[in-house]
């Protein structure tokens, strides 16, 4: 069973879905019926339930933490599921700090496997936490923007966000 709920952030539209362990899942996209579709594909064999109190407080939480990544973390549990490759390529996006960048085979190299380069690029794309693994963190060899699941203009958006400076209150 999967509970999930859908709101607004300064990417478009955002979902976030929970699960018995905590966060399973947040996308991005568009519009919420994209949004609703992608989950169905991404959890075929699952029971999803619109959550009627935005995820018990978690869904304010992803918004902000999307919309302000250098200014507020992300305490929430999160439900990760995967082999243990990709396991430990979500584990080194995690040490990414915000602004910077790695290209995938420096991530392969820091995995412990520098010819695992498609394969870092596929843990990367099977990536189902958006911004909270850090995935739009990665980039090719040469620096220029490729790949990312929720979109290439999203990812751009988020490196620019996080490499801007924090605002003065």
């Amino acid at each position: 069973m999967i509970r999930y709920a859908i709101d607004r952030c300064n990417l478009g539209w955002v979902l976030a879905g929970a699960d018995n362990n905590g966060l399973c899942t947040i996308e991005l996209g568009d519009d919420p019926d994209s949004l609703h579709s992608a989950l169905e594909i991404r959890f075929p064999d699952a029971i999803l339930a619109p959550a009627t109190d935005d995820l018990d407080g978690m869904l304010p939480k992803v918004v902000r933490f999307i919309d302000a990544p250098q200014q507020s973390g992300l305490d929430l549990p999160l439900s990760v599921e995967g082999t243990g490759f990709q396991k430990r390529v979500w584990e080194a996006l995690q040490t990414i700090p915000p602004g910077e960048t790695v290209s995938y085979a420096e991530l392969a190299r820091q995995v412990g496997n520098p010819k695992a380069i498609r394969a870092v690029a596929g843990a990367c794309a099977a990536n189902r936490l958006a911004v909270v693994i850090p995935c739009h963190r990665v980039v090719r060899s040469d620096g220029n923007l490729s790949g990312y699941r929720w979109g290439i203009d999203r990812k751009r958006a988020l490196l620019e966000r996080e490499a801007a400076p924090i605002a003065a209150a």
